[in-house]
């Protein structure tokens, strides 16, 4: 079998790990060949290939970042789907395993419509990604948005400020939820629960008068007001649709420190939360569903996504995952209020 191997999006931590088992276990397994296509559903279209053998993959388990590059290109999106379907007719790809978030494996949905065998592989920081439990570089990202409140802990203590963090996160607010109860914040801003600045304000007058001279508020890029409070505003957006880093953070701090007057400052963590070594636990997701989707192929399985489900690895339908948001449940919302 010939493979074709992509990895989509943004890159994150513990893509290398994902690359590295599928050709260590189709080469090494049986015998198939892997073909990467550099920089995502670009480089299909553009039939832009390296071959992938033991020897590409050796030593890059604790690299961050992806071999292969990649890009935000859509085909769907970009009339691109004819020429990715004759790239892979040309090249002889048999089947095509997909590395990304929910854009790339929308776009391998769509690819999947046309006859070609596709596996997806669920990477994403944010985690948002339907049908799994987790994504490739979401513990990682957690854990340097983690380690970076617990230094901004003692200098916010250190100067009586209010610090606020924005993490990633445009959709759903995985990042700031998990990193704001490791990291002990004060207040967590998501998008899953529009907040109401009047209660910010409150909470933190309350507080500092209270207890303590100092607090920590983590923001998810893509926090918003909740409607007919008394602040509002509209996210600002960049070329490709993304949220331009430090706009809701900037504005939430700006708020804070002109109706309190305490001395607030903000950190933007952006593409920080991305790069570096992946944690011991993203290089295992990686690698199980590297295996997986190596494994699925075997058993002639298409159309089908890697997903994590409690301790097992199990195959969803593309089609049931693509263009769904996973979003962070009430219950570990609740937990966060609690800890307030």
């Amino acid at each position: 079998m010939r493979i074709g191997l992509i990895t989509g999006g943004g890159d994150c931590a513990g893509l290398n790990a994902a690359i590295r088992s599928v050709v260590k276990h189709a080469v090494g397994a049986y015998g198939h060949s892997v073909i990467g296509f550099r920089n995502g559903w670009k480089g299909v279209a553009e039939g832009d290939i390296v071959p992938l053998t033991r020897q590409h993959i050796r030593g890059v388990l604790p690299l961050g970042g992806t071999l292969l590059g990649t890009a935000r290109y859509h085909p769907h999106e970009a009339n691109g789907l004819d020429a990715v379907q004759t790239t892979l007719e040309a090249e002889r790809i048999d089947a095509l395993i997909c590395i990304g978030g929910d854009g790339t494996l929308h776009a391998a949905s769509k690819v999947a419509e046309r006859g070609i065998n596709v596996i997806g592989i669920p990477k994403t920081i944010d985690n948002d990604v339907a049908g799994t439990d987790a994504s490739i570089g979401f513990h990682t990202a957690v854990h340097v948005a983690t380690e970076a409140i617990d230094r901004l802990h003692t200098t916010a203590e250190s100067h009586n400020r209010v610090m606020v963090v924005e993490v990633m996160g445009r959709h759903a607010g995985w990042i700031a939820v998990n990193a704001g109860i490791a990291g002990g914040a004060e207040l967590v801003l998501a998008p899953e629960s529009p907040f109401d600045m009047d209660k910010v304000e409150s909470f933190l007058r309350h507080r500092h008068r209270a207890h303590a001279s100092f607090s920590i508020v983590v923001v998810a890029e893509g926090a918003a007001p909740k409607a007919g409070t008394s602040m509002q505003f509209e996210v600002e957006l960049g070329r490709y649709g993304e949220i331009v880093a430090g706009t809701t953070g900037g504005r939430v701090a700006s708020e804070i420190a002109s109706r309190t007057g305490f001395d607030t400052r903000v950190t933007v963590l952006g593409h920080i939360q991305r790069g570096g070594t992946p944690l011991p636990a993203d290089r295992i997701l990686g690698s199980r569903f590297g295996h997986a989707a190596v494994e699925a192929l075997k058993t002639g399985r298409s159309d089908v996504m890697t997903a994590l489900r409690g301790e097992r690895v199990e195959l969803v339908p593309l089609a049931e995952v693509a263009g769904q948001v996973k979003y962070v449940p009430a219950d570990l919302l609740a937990v966060v209020d609690a800890l307030a």
